[in-house]
C-alpha cells in the first residue's frame, strides 16, 4: 500500500531549504494577544479577487504551473486548484488552505509558497513531486459574504472573516455527508480525480493554548489510529515528524500535540475522513490565532502575522522536499510518544 499523508498549516525561504535568519521578537507563541486592544485589520489580507489575480499572474510566469477551476462556492465564486504535475508517477501532495474562512494566514502562506515554486529556490523540486494547492477553499467565509449576521467581530477593515460557509455549514465537518458545493467540488474533482499520496490541511486554532507554560505557535495532529490503515497512519506521523523537525528546533516555533473541540473522531473531518476513505495519510497543523472572530480568545494581534505565515511556508516547503527526496520514509515517529498535548490557559 502506498504511504500517504495530510497536514494542516499556515516567509522567505532560501535555496535548498535553508531559511533566512528569523527575528525572535514575538516568536514561539509569545503574542501579542488581542484582548480587545491589539490591531486587527482584514484589509492587509488578500481578498478573493486579489488572490485570483495573483494566481493568474503566477500561471503566466510559471511554465510548470496550471490553474484549474474545480467548482463553485455557495455564492458562485470559482474554487481554484493550483497544479504542478510534471510526472504522474511521482508522489503527489495536496495542500488545502482556509477551509475555515477566518483562518487567513494559511492562504497567505500558500500564496508565498506558490510564488516560491516559480523561483530558483525550488530548482529541481518539481521534477520529483507533484504539488496540488487549493488556496482559500472557503472563499465566501473568507470574504464575509454569508447568509447570516456577523456581529461583535474583532477585526476592522473592508470585511469580516468567518469560520463557516455562506449557509452556516462547517466545511471541515462535511467530508462524510458532502452536502455543500465546496465539499462536493473537492471530492469529485480532486480527491477522486488525482492519485494523491499526501494531503496537508492548513488551519488556525484559538490563541489560548500552551505547552510547557508558553503559548504554542501551532499544534500537530495525525489521523486516528482506530480508523486508519497502519501504513497510512505511519505516513501521517512521519509527515508530522518532518514538520516538527523543520519548526521546533529553530527556536521561534513552539509546537504541541493538538487537543481541541475537533479532536473527537468524526469522519466528516478531513484529518480523519480523508485518511479513512481515500487512504491518504493526514496530519493537521493548527496555527495560533484566527484573523477575525466574535470571541477575543480566538484572535491574535496582526503583529504575529509574519512568523505565523512563515511557519506555514516552512511546513509546506519541508514536506514537499521530504516527499521529493524520499527522506520522509526514514523519519522516526517515536517523538509522538513524548510530545505534550497542549493545554488551555486563558490570557
Amino acid at each position: 500500500m502506498k504511504k500517504l499523508v495530510t497536514i494542516a498549516l499556515t516567509g522567505t525561504v532560501l535555496a535548498g531549504g535553508v531559511f533566512a535568519d528569523i527575528p525572535l521578537v514575538q516568536a514561539a507563541g509569545n503574542g501579542p494577544d488581542y484582548q480587545g486592544h491589539e490591531t486587527i485589520n482584514t484589509s492587509i489580507l488578500h481578498t478573493y479577487s486579489e488572490m485570483v489575480d495573483f494566481l493568474k499572474k503566477q500561471e503566466k510566469k510559471q511554465s510548470n504551473m496550471e490553474l484549474e477551476v474545480i467548482g463553485e462556492t455557495v455564492k458562485g465564486r470559482d474554487i481554484h486548484l493550483v497544479k504542478y504535475m510534471q510526472n504522474p508517477a511521482n508522489p503527489t501532495i495536496l495542500y488545502i488552505t482556509q477551509q475555515h474562512g477566518d483562518e487567513a494566514l494559511t492562504t497567505e502562506g500558500s500564496l508565498d509558497f506558490i510564488k516560491q515554486l516559480g523561483t530558483g529556490k525550488s530548482k529541481g523540486l518539481l521534477d520529483e513531486v507533484n504539488i496540488l494547492i487549493i488556496p482559500m477553499y472557503n472563499a465566501d467565509g473568507a470574504m464575509g459574504d454569508v447568509n447570516y449576521e456577523l456581529e461583535n467581530y474583532a477585526a476592522s477593515g473592508d470585511r469580516h472573516l468567518t469560520r463557516l460557509n455562506a449557509k452556516g455549514i462547517d466545511l471541515n465537518r462535511d467530508h462524510d455527508a458532502k452536502t455543500q458545493p465546496e465539499t462536493q467540488a473537492l471530492h469529485n474533482n480532486v480527491l477522486e480525480k488525482y492519485d494523491i499520496d499526501y494531503m496537508i490541511d492548513l488551519h488556525h486554532q484559538g490563541a489560548q493554548w500552551v505547552k510547557d507554560g508558553k503559548y504554542v505557535s501551532g499544534a500537530i495532529f495525525p489521523s486516528h489510529p482506530d480508523h486508519t490503515d497502519p501504513e497510512v497512519l505511519q505516513g501521517s506521523k512521519q509527515l508530522g515528524a518532518v514538520v516538527y523537525d523543520a519548526i521546533e528546533p529553530k527556536g521561534w516555533g513552539h509546537l504541541a500535540n493538538y487537543a481541541g473541540k475537533g479532536s473527537a473522531y468524526d469522519n466528516g473531518i478531513s484529518v480523519y475522513g480523508l485518511a479513512h476513505d481515500y487512504d491518504i495519510s493526514t496530519l493537521l497543523l493548527e496555527i495560533r490565532g484566527t484573523a477575525d472572530n466574535a470571541n477575543d480568545f480566538e484572535v491574535l494581534g496582526q503583529k504575529s502575522n509574519g512568523y505565523l505565515t512563515k511557519q506555514a511556508v516552512i511546513a509546506m516547503d519541508a514536506t514537499a522536499r521530504a516527499i521529493a527526496d524520499g527522506t520522509i520514509n526514514e523519519k522516526e515517529i517515536s517523538f509522538w510518544d513524548d510530545l505534550p498535548v497542549q493545554e488551555e490557559r486563558p490570557y
